[in-house]
C-alpha cells in the first residue's frame, strides 16, 4: 500500500495526435517518448448509456518498433498508485523490456488523473483498545463516507476492482490490443487475476508480482495471513540484527517513551521491511529505544472505495474485534498484529462490498508467472503460494529467497525468467527460486 501520487498533464501543442483507435495521444511529462491520453469509460458499466469518467492513460513508445511484440500493460498498486506517473516519470522500471514493447498504464478510477477520490480516513490509532472507542469509530466512519460521496460523485460507489477490469478491457480494444500483455504489482495483482478470470481467451502473457490472495473467508482468515508475512520478515531481520530484538519488544509495551503507539511501531516497521532497508530499521529502533522521538502514522495512502468495496471484513462488536487480535498474535508472537489491522478499522461498518474475496477460476492457455520475495510483509510467500494452489497448472511462481515488496527490480534473476515470458512465452518449471 503507497501513498497517493499525484499527476499533471501537460500538453506539448495544441493539435492531439490519434495513434490507437479511440485514444488521442499528447506529448506529457518528464521522460522522453512519452504521451498522455484519456479512456472515457462508464461511471457505472451496468449502465453503459450512463454518465461516464476520463481514465488517465500514458504510454512510452517501444524503442524498437520494427521488433515490437506489442504493448504491456502495468497494473498499478495501492490501491492508490498512479500508473501514469510510472510510465511518464519511471518507466526504467521495464528498462530491459522497453525495445520490444510500448509501455502503458493508467490511473485506476478514484486515483490521481482518474476522477480522485479525496477521502482521508479517520484520524486516530487504528488500533481500538475499548468498547467505546470502536462504537466511534463506526460513528466517525460513516459520517466521513457520507461527506466523502458528495463531494466524490458516483465513482465512489463504482471503485472497485470488477469495475476497474472493465476498465482495461476497454483499454484493450482502445489500443487495437488483440491480446492483453499484463504485468500487475502488488494490488495490481487482484487486478490481474480478476481479468484473467473474465477475459482467458484475451490474456497473451500475464505477471503477478507481489502476489495479492483474494480468497481469505473471514477478517480473522485476513489479518492472520498478513501477521504471518509482518512476523516471517520481522524474523528474517533479527536474523541480521539480534540485538534489536528487545529493544524493539521494550517499544511496543512503552512506544509512548518515544512519543508512538504500538501501531506506530508495527506500521514503521512494516514500511521499511517492505522496502527492505535493514540497516534503517535497526538505527532507527536503537535511536528510538534511546529517547528518539517517533512519528504517528494514521494513513496508509489507501484509496477507500476502492479496498473497501473489494473486501468482506466484518467486525461486529468489539468483542469480536479483540478474539481477531488475539488470534493474529497467536500467528505473529512477536510483532502481534500487522500494519493492516488499519484495512479493519477503515472499513468498519462499510455497508456494500460489490467484490467480495472467492477462489480463482482462470483458464488462460499460458499460465500465469507470479513472482514473490520469500520474506515479504506486505503480500507474504503464504499469499502467493496459495494463488499458485488456486491457479493449478495456470500458474507458476518464482521465489527470490530475499526480502522487500517486489522482486522484479531486486534480482537480474527474476527479471531475466520474467522479460523471458512476456517476450517469448517461455514459461519456467514449478519451484524456480532466485538467490538473494
Amino acid at each position: 500500500m503507497h501513498t497517493l501520487l499525484a499527476f499533471v498533464l501537460v500538453a506539448a501543442g495544441p493539435v492531439p495526435v490519434t495513434t490507437s483507435p479511440g485514444l488521442d495521444w499528447h506529448d506529457c511529462g518528464t521522460e522522453k517518448g512519452t504521451q498522455c491520453a484519456t479512456l472515457t469509460v462508464p461511471v457505472d458499466w451496468s449502465r453503459p448509456g450512463g454518465a461516464t469518467i476520463g481514465i488517465a492513460v500514458a504510454k512510452r513508445a517501444a524503442d524498437d518498433q520494427d521488433r515490437k511484440v506489442g504493448t504491456l500493460v502495468f497494473g498499478p498498486g495501492g490501491p492508490g498508485d498512479s500508473g501514469v506517473d510510472r510510465v511518464v516519470n519511471g518507466s526504467s522500471r521495464f528498462k530491459n523490456l522497453r525495445a520490444r514493447f510500448d509501455i502503458v498504464s493508467f490511473d485506476p478510477r478514484g486515483v490521481a488523473g482518474s476522477a480522485a477520490v479525496d477521502c482521508e480516513p479517520v484520524p486516530m490509532d487504528p488500533v481500538l483498545t475499548s468498547p467505546g472507542q470502536f462504537e466511534e469509530r463506526l460513528r466517525l466512519n460513516r459520517e466521513l463516507w457520507a461527506d466523502c460521496a458528495r463531494r466524490a460523485g458516483p465513482v465512489w460507489q463504482h471503485a472497485d476492482t470488477l469495475s476497474t477490469v472493465r476498465d482495461v478491457e476497454a483499454l484493450r480494444k482502445a489500443l487495437g490490443e488483440k491480446q492483453l500483455t499484463f504485468h500487475g504489482s502488488s494490488y495490481g495483482t487482484l487486478l490481474g487475476q480478476e481479468y484473467a478470470s473474465r477475459h482467458p481467451g484475451r490474456v497473451r502473457a500475464m505477471v503477478l508480482e507481489s502476489v495479492t490472495d483474494h480468497s481469505s473467508r473471514s477478517t480473522a482468515s485476513f489479518l492472520s495471513a498478513q501477521a504471518w508475512a509482518f512476523e516471517d520478515a520481522y524474523g528474517d531481520f533479527i536474523a541480521t540484527c539480534p540485538e534489536c530484538a528487545a529493544p524493539w519488544q521494550r517499544l511496543f509495551a512503552d512506544p509512548g517513551r518515544a512519543g508512538m503507539t504500538p501501531f506506530d511501531l508495527v506500521a514503521i516497521t512494516h514500511k521499511l521491511l517492505k522496502d527492505g532497508e535493514y540497516e534503517r530499521l535497526a538505527a532507527q529502533i536503537k535511536a528510538f529505544d534511546g529517547g528518539a522521538q517517533g512519528q504517528h502514522v494514521r494513513n496508509l495512502g489507501v484509496v477507500i472505495p476502492a479496498f473497501c468495496s473489494d473486501w468482506s471484513l466484518p467486525v461486529r462488536s468489539y468483542a469480536e474485534y479483540q478474539r481477531i487480535l488475539r488470534q493474529a498474535e497467536r500467528v505473529a508472537p512477536n510483532t502481534h498484529f500487522p500494519a493492516q489491522v488499519f484495512a479493519l478499522t477503515m472499513c468498519l461498518g462499510w455497508p456494500r462490498v460489490t467484490n467480495p474475496q472467492h477462489d480463482l477460476d482462470v483458464r488462460t492457455r499460458v499460465p500465469l508467472l507470479l513472482l514473490n520475495a520469500r520474506h515479504d510483509p506486505a503480500t507474504g510467500l503464504n499469499w502467493a503460494r496459495n494463488v499458485e494452489r488456486q491457479l493449478g497448472q495456470r500458474g507458476v511462481l518464482v521465489t527470490y529467497e530475499g526480502t522487500g515488496h517486489g522482486s522484479y527490480t531486486l534480482s537480474q534473476c527474476m527479471r531475466d525468467i520474467t522479460d523471458d515470458y512476456l517476450i517469448n512465452l517461455t514459461v519456467p518449471a514449478k519451484g524456480v527460486s532466485c538467490p538473494r
